[in-house]
């Protein structure tokens, strides 16, 4: 089934700052909008595949995870992607390689492809790393998170997520709310549902807000009142409060609780369909109560499953499989 989005109509992204391999994907600011569309329908396509078929997709290609930030679902679930289609994973860590010994990032891409990897996937805490690294190397780059950049498989899993229970993305309601200025996440959902016709509204205290929504992406509204931003929504994104990112910031955590919290009273001012995500981690009690992350319309397990498909999607790009 392909993607319920209108592409045709979507505004195209704007040229890339360089090239880099066939199959990289290093942001979706400059993804191009078939690009977009093809994922999601490979993805949907990947989903009705007999495991048995899956496998024989991209039997012995190599794929070098490479993790310079702790991670739990984006890494595993590369990893099964690329196994579920036949492929061979290595895991590199900050932590346990010649990375902690102080070689640069661009030695290790370089070092990675040297030795049989056929693609890199890259997380990293800086923005543009995995850009960087593309410049440095023949073989695909795929971005699983850079700093406060960009988390573009993520944003593609986000929009498989929402257009698995709605029927476009045009016209949609979508509040993300939390840390919006330091979240990777929240730009690549603003630069993909933007695109394609969604009304997004980024919401939080002052603090965490860009100073204009333009900083983010076109076509997005702020909103400091969390209520205000909840009415009419048909998709409610809260983010993880990263306090390993907030340094120097006076951040109340009863405040934001008092402010911010998806409560479940708060939900009822969204429509009665509206679906509730979060990228993870997830803190309860913080950014939701344990009542919403369970309920009936939390998708954020649905999220991390389909976190498989999307990323199967990108590697058989990748590979042009």
């Amino acid at each position: 089934m392909p993607p319920r989005s209108k592409p045709k109509r979507a505004k195209a992204a704007p040229a890339p700052p360089f090239a880099s391999a066939p199959g990289s994907l290093l942001d979706l600011e400059h993804l191009p909008t078939q690009d977009i569309t093809d994922i999601l329908k490979s993805a949907r396509r990947l989903a009705k595949t007999p495991r048995d078929l899956l496998s024989k997709m991209l039997p012995g290609r190599r794929v070098a995870l490479l993790f310079y930030e702790a991670s739990t679902r984006t890494r595993v679930s590369f990893e099964f992607a690329a196994k579920n289609l036949g492929a061979v994973t290595s895991v590199v860590t900050a932590s346990s390689s010649s990375i902690e010994k102080g070689e640069s990032l661009t030695d290790t891409g370089i070092t990675l492809e040297a030795t049989g990897a056929e693609a890199i996937v890259i997380r990293h805490p800086s923005s543009g790393a995995a850009s960087l690294m593309a410049r440095h190397v023949s073989v695909p780059v795929l971005n699983a998170g850079d700093g406060m950049h960009e988390h573009p498989s993520q944003g593609l899993l986000d929009a498989y997520t929402i257009l698995e229970h709605k029927k476009d993305l045009r016209g949609l309601r979508v509040v993300i709310t939390g840390d919006i200025q330091h979240s990777r996440v929240a730009r690549s959902n603003a630069h993909l549902l933007s695109r394609f016709g969604a009304k997004v509204t980024l919401c939080g205290p002052p603090a965490l807000l860009p100073g204009s929504a333009s900083a983010l992406a076109p076509n997005l509204t702020l909103e400091r009142d969390f209520a205000r931003a909840l009415r009419g929504a048909d998709a409610v994104m809260m983010l993880r409060i990263q306090k390993e990112r907030l340094a120097g910031f006076n951040l109340n955590v009863d405040e934001y609780i008092a402010g911010y919290q998806l409560t479940a009273e708060r939900l009822r001012i969204a429509r009665k369909d509206a679906i509730v995500m979060h990228p993870g981690p997830m803190i309860r009690g913080l950014e939701l109560t344990a009542d919403v992350a369970d309920g009936p319309q939390s998708v954020i397990a649905e999220q991390v499953g389909n976190g498989v498909l999307v990323r199967m999607a990108l590697l058989l790009r990748a590979f042009k499989a």
